[in-house]
């Protein structure tokens, strides 16, 4: 059985070796040399260098990143995409408000307004490398109580090309010596790696070209993958039974590759596998998609061939050139040895001729580039009509509704994978840290967009209204419901978007999520779990009730009936359609006083300060 060593040093060969695999009988895919190429056309630079043969500079007319921009920008998914629909309509608050909560981890709010994790840089990431390379390697760490989600550059992970998940993951990792020493690493292990940290070590990729000419780096290889057990307990009664583990190993090679050394830094036991694809469009066969640079890879060549041949033919119109057969010229030049007025004498039948030196061959080659670029549009759907420039001329209008039309319906199927993906991702990395997140008790300040705020205020108003009674009868003045009404109202404007929850005593916010079903609930990403068609048919049908009859919302039935149908369609709240009612909860208010409980609560089982109470904390917008 191979070492972690052997294991790494095999995969890291395999990885470099550039050998292509089979997709078919003619078709074939090298993944080493597939993920350089994209990355120099990103980057608009040639595989074969900046200078051509004769040392003439190559322009480089990139084509590729307007269509990554295309792909990024049609199927961007922002962590304001992300909601919870419960499967029962009574979770319907506690599915709410774990959204708002969800939605202010992700964009790294804290009680203290510091940023703490941002998961929206992170989704912003995920979608542009979706975009160029058509697949991306997200990778979801927990340490020191945050979780720290990433996307792994396709240039610095070693795996399987054919299938992500048949062997282990081996990534290149760089630690400066201070990070090195705080790490949670071996410490005489670590301590042995500083000593054999030479100054002329410099980070490389994985193939040992340079990154830079920076000495303060320390590569090691993080690894990965279901191994036996034996490597962890060193026991040879245990090679048959398989544990998902993790090694971070330092490898110094040796004079010829010989007398390797080879030092652990770490090793032991995980969870789950933090490394995750995604694909836009999975491609059989290969591990990685087809994004939006492989696919103008010969549009792009052609494009830029063009682009060179016209070039060098306007520098060479560009030259004032003469031909005659008169000795007397020879050595001369006409632009630096002739002044203005010059009389030139030359022998007879011997004159100065201008040579047709004229770029006849530019329109052509421009045309030509066109068609390349024309044709790169079909292949990607980055159409005027989609990137928001001027059709060309004599387009007509019906064309370019459908060119938009089509484009779009490729970019859905893109944008609903992505939220199959995202879906996967939250449920086996961001929820379950999220659950670790709500054993506490603080007070935690919501933020609300839209309508979301109108929705929460309705959702609380029982509280509130238990609340200011309760301020009320300690100063023993019985307002009215108006005036109660008027101060709620007062004091929500105050706050603008923030509202601050109070949780009731001894309780923590797992307890109150406690009946919230995490994996039995509905995660919908931007609309994609839901029919549009169908919503908008339904939300077209209560429109046209509502203006026919507006009296009809009065009616109890009637409205717990809208209530529910807009509970099923999912995209309006019912709180929308609700009309405040003041007798209802005024009447459980008298209720709650008449049973003595110390702790009013509302419909959402919180307890809702007003912002005037000391001890509640409201972040700024």
């Amino acid at each position: 059985m191979d070492t972690i060593y052997q294991i790494i040093k095999k995969q890291e060969s395999k990885f470099l070796s550039g050998n292509p695999i089979k997709l078919g009988k003619y078709a074939t895919y090298n993944h080493l040399e597939t993920i350089s190429t994209i990355q120099s056309y990103i980057n608009s630079q040639y595989t074969t260098g900046k200078f051509d043969s004769k040392g003439r500079e190559k322009p480089f007319m990139n084509i590729v990143v307007p269509s990554i921009n295309v792909w990024y920008k049609a199927t961007d998914i922002d962590e304001k995409d992300i909601k919870f629909r419960p499967s029962k309509a009574s979770q319907r608050i506690k599915a709410f408000i774990a959204t708002i909560l969800l939605r202010n981890w992700m964009r790294g709010r804290t009680k203290q307004g510091r940023v703490s994790e941002n998961f929206g840089l992170f989704l912003d990431q995920w979608g542009y490398t979706l975009s160029a390379y058509g697949s991306a390697v997200a990778k979801f760490v927990e340490k020191d109580k945050k979780l720290i989600p990433s996307i792994i550059s396709w240039d610095r992970i070693i795996c399987d090309p054919v299938d992500f998940d048949a062997a282990p993951k081996i990534e290149k990792i760089y630690y400066t010596p201070d990070e090195l020493v705080n790490s949670n690493y071996d410490p005489e292990a670590v301590q042995r790696v500083l000593q054999l940290h030479q100054k002329k070590d410099t980070r490389t990729t994985l193939d040992n070209q340079p990154i830079d000419l920076s000495d303060e780096y320390i590569g090691v290889y993080e690894l990965h993958g279901m191994l036996p057990l034996s490597y962890l307990t060193d026991r040879e009664s245990d090679s048959d039974i398989y544990q998902q583990q993790m090694h971070v190993v330092f490898i110094k090679k040796g004079y010829r590759n010989k007398d390797n050394v080879e030092i652990t830094l770490y090793r032991g036991k995980e969870e789950k596998d933090p490394y995750m694809i995604s694909h836009l469009i999975k491609q059989e066969g290969r591990v990685m998609g087809i994004g939006a640079v492989e696919y103008l890879l010969d549009t792009q060549w052609m494009v830029n061939h063009s682009i060179k041949n016209a070039k060098d033919q306007l520098d060479l119109a560009s030259k004032t050139i003469t031909q005659t057969s008169d000795a007397n010229f020879v050595g001369r030049n006409l632009t630096s040895d002739v002044d203005t007025g010059d009389i030139m004498i030359t022998d007879d039948n011997r004159p100065l001729i201008p040579v047709n030196n004229q770029a006849v061959a530019v329109p052509y080659l421009l045309n030509f580039a066109q068609e390349w670029i024309n044709n790169g549009k079909d292949i990607t759907g980055a159409y005027e009509a989609i990137t928001g420039a001027n059709l060309p001329s004599g387009t007509p209008y019906r064309l370019g509704a459908i060119q938009n039309i089509e484009a779009h319906n490729l970019f859905e199927v893109m944008k609903k994978s992505k939220s199959l993906y995202l879906e996967r991702m939250l449920r086996s990395y961001v929820l379950p840290y999220f659950k670790k997140l709500l054993k506490t008790t603080d007070e935690i300040v919501v933020a609300l967009e839209g309508n979301e705020l109108q929705d929460f205020d309705k959702m609380a108003l029982p509280a509130q209204l238990a609340q200011e009674l309760k301020v009320a009868l300690m100063t023993k003045e019985l307002p009215t419901i108006d005036e109660l009404m008027t101060s709620i109202q007062e004091k929500n404007s105050l706050m603008r978007e923030d509202r601050a929850l109070v949780l009731g005593e001894n309780q923590t916010w797992a307890d109150y999520f406690g009946d919230l079903d995490m994996d039995a609930i509905e995660i919908d990403i931007a609309g994609e779990n839901r029919n549009k068609a169908e919503a908008f048919s339904i939300i077209n049908g209560i429109l046209q009730l509502i203006i026919q009859n507006p009296n009809a919302l009065n009616d109890n039935n009637v409205r717990n009936l809208l209530n529910w149908i807009m509970d099923e369609a999912g995209y309006i709240s019912p709180l929308q359609f609700a009309p405040a009612q003041p007798a209802q909860p005024a009447q459980n208010i008298q209720t709650n006083v008449g049973g003595g409980t110390n702790a009013l609560k509302g419909m959402a089982g919180l307890n809702m300060p007003s912002p005037t109470i000391p001890g509640v904390e409201v972040l700024p917008k």
